[in-house]
């Protein structure tokens, strides 16, 4: 249990939830159903060991925090993961209502083992994470990128038709059509440069091979502008 200021709770709350759910207690000295719902929470909170984590808002003496909720009356709990609110209530609960609450927010079993192979990201792992979640995007696009890698391309494009279309399924797509090289990119692009308007494969040639540069690396916004010069 964490008590959050206006000062911390951008780093303690917003950030934190990206890698544990965070529930937020907003309450009051003055308030009599707080002081009942406080050691509730704390006692529920504190049964997961960590897999949930608890912050508790004066909102008197944080009155940024209370105006970022729209608090109307307290007490007023929210669950935040990734940065977003997910779930929440208002008053005071019962033992039996709060657990409900918080299990809701534990991650499964399931749900930390895809997690952990995930973060281990071989193709084994990530094959066990694809028996786990089948329809589990993140899994299917970090699976996808492995077998394209490796060079078992439709296979990995196959896993690719699964889920919508992404920047980073973009990518991988582009990878597997121009096998991710960018040696001597900038030649590559000057010799496509003036047919792309005219001849199709030319024009997706060019596209793929800025997927592959990325977003990140500066020469592609220069070589974006002179795609749109040269179409229109």
């Amino acid at each position: 249990m964490a008590d959050v200021t206006d000062a911390t709770f951008e780093t303690a709350v917003v950030e934190r939830s990206k890698t544990v759910p965070v529930v937020v207690d907003l309450w009051a000295e003055w308030c009599g159903p707080c002081k009942q719902l406080g050691p509730i929470l704390d006692k529920v909170i504190g049964e997961t060991n960590g897999q949930v984590e608890l912050a508790k808002v004066d909102v008197d003496a944080n009155p940024s925090v209370a105006q970022a909720f729209k608090v109307q009356s307290i007490p007023a709990v929210y669950a935040m993961k990734d940065g977003q609110i997910v779930d929440g209530f208002m008053g005071a609960q019962g033992e039996a209502q709060v657990r409900e609450f918080v299990e809701r927010l534990v991650p499964t079993v399931e749900q930390s083992e895809v997690e952990r192979l995930l973060e281990i990201g071989d193709t084994e792992s990530l094959n066990a994470a694809y028996a786990l979640e089948p329809d589990n995007a993140d899994v299917l696009t970090a699976l996808a990128g492995a077998l394209i890698e490796e060079g078992q391309v439709d296979d990995g494009l196959a896993l690719l038709d699964k889920i919508p279309e992404t920047p980073e399924s973009r990518r991988l797509r582009a990878i597997a059509r121009t096998g991710g090289e960018t040696d001597d990119v900038d030649a590559k692009l000057a010799a496509l440069l003036p047919t792309v308007k005219t001849d199709d494969d030319d024009r997706q040639k060019f596209v793929d091979l800025l997927e592959v540069l990325g977003a990140d690396d500066p020469r592609t916004a220069e070589w974006r502008r002179k795609l749109s010069a040269a179409l229109f």
